[in-house]
């Protein structure tokens, strides 16, 4: 375990002690002190030592503290969310690799941590996080406590090599020895446009920290990880606006970076922004279909792998009558009438131009960010219609 002490979640018996800490840090408690500024520091603190008694493990913490705040989030800033898991129905006592699309920066593993503990199986997932969104101690102490492993950005090329390698052997150690799940995202960071890509570095960073070591196939290297293909469909994204803002200031500015505070706007708005209908559904697990491509060359076998789950994740987005009017609007065309109403579509370009109307970049091209945005739905629905052509 010690040469995964640098990213890895905390162990039980570090919790306590993470605990005081985070009680302890005065920006913490400031952060609390906005949530209920009518209670006094002691008595704040006091209610939550109360609220910890008997937390002895992360799960434990998720159980206690965040399952809570997540349905809440649910209850009040969506219209539903509904989990299909039909593929894993009967292997709820295995451990999985989900890899999935990647819409919010929190609440796409959130949910699924609900959803996985409310529909039976035995634990939730950890969670790889860039260390560029743990801006503060008190974040990093938080979210080790709720099951995340550190990932780290802004790297040299030799740094990213070595880093890759120790993220993936912890990966396969707690999948196959610790007996965690794992969520990871199909590609580094949100698609933006939500034209969702396997990146095939995420699959080689998976495989390469495997105990089967360079002489083994590609396809051994990956089946202890058993991965599951996951999609994860947003009728609205909060942040979608911020999106499109983004993609104008490097069509503008090539060499624009989001700072730190972007990232906690980001943050704020997908969690407390309204999503209507959310969906997750399973996808055929990898293990079923991983020995087809065993014989192909290693550089081939990648290719074909990330095919492959860009065909599940795309089979089993939710039909969103959303997507299907964006789709026609941005071809022009009304081809697609049949999954959306007048309604319907009336409903969404009003919601486009709300969000528009929060968009505060300087000289904002109004014409390129409402094409943006209206790509960012229209996507999803070409891709489905694709992989339902394919099949």
């Amino acid at each position: 375990m010690s040469e995964f002490d640098d990213i890895r979640p905390y162990e039980a018996s570090e919790m306590k002690q993470a605990f005081n800490d985070l009680l302890n840090d005065r920006q913490f408690s400031l952060v609390l002190k906005g949530f209920a500024p009518w209670l006094p520091k002691a008595l704040r603190n006091g209610l939550l030592r109360l609220a910890f008694t008997g937390v002895k493990t992360p799960l434990d913490f998720q159980k206690r503290f965040m399952k809570p705040v997540v349905k809440w989030i649910i209850r009040k800033h969506t219209d539903g969310c509904s989990f299909d898991y039909k593929p894993l129905k009967t292997k709820k006592n295995e451990r999985f690799t989900f890899v999935s699309n990647h819409r919010d920066i929190v609440l796409d593993s959130a949910f699924l941590d609900v959803m996985l503990v409310g529909n039976g199986f035995p634990t939730t997932v950890e969670i790889g996080i860039g260390d560029n969104l743990l801006i503060y101690p008190w974040i990093k102490r938080l979210v080790r406590m709720n099951k995340a492993f550190t990932v780290r950005r802004g790297l040299t090329a030799h740094e990213m090599m070595q880093s890759s390698q120790l993220m993936s052997r912890y990966i396969h150690y707690a999948v196959t020895q610790k007996r965690e799940n794992i969520w990871i995202a199909q590609r580094e960071g949100r698609a933006k446009d939500s034209d969702d890509r396997t990146q095939e570095s995420v699959l080689k960073m998976l495989a390469m920290g495997s105990p089967v070591k360079g002489e083994g196939s590609p396809a051994e290297q990956l089946r202890d990880l058993n991965i599951v293909p996951l999609s994860i469909s947003y009728e609205f994204d909060p942040c979608d606006y911020l999106k499109a803002e983004e993609m104008q200031q490097k069509r503008d500015n090539p060499t624009f970076k989001k700072s730190r505070q972007d990232d906690l706007d980001n943050m704020k708005t997908g969690i407390f922004g309204y999503k209507g209908r959310v969906s997750y559904r399973c996808g055929t697990p990898a293990n079923s279909w991983i020995d087809e491509l065993s014989s192909l060359p290693r550089k081939d076998f990648f290719a074909a792998f990330a095919a492959r789950m860009d065909h599940e994740i795309h089979s089993n987005y939710e039909p969103m009558a959303v997507y299907f009017a964006a789709l026609d609007m941005v071809t022009g065309t009304q081809l697609h009438t049949d999954r959306y109403t007048a309604a319907d579509k009336q409903r969404f370009e009003k919601y486009i131009e709300g969000q528009l109307k929060k968009v505060t970049i300087p000289h904002p091209d109004m014409d390129f960010l409402r094409h943006q945005m209206l790509l960012m739905y229209a996507n999803p629905a070409k891709n489905l219609l694709n992989a339902i052509q394919q099949k």
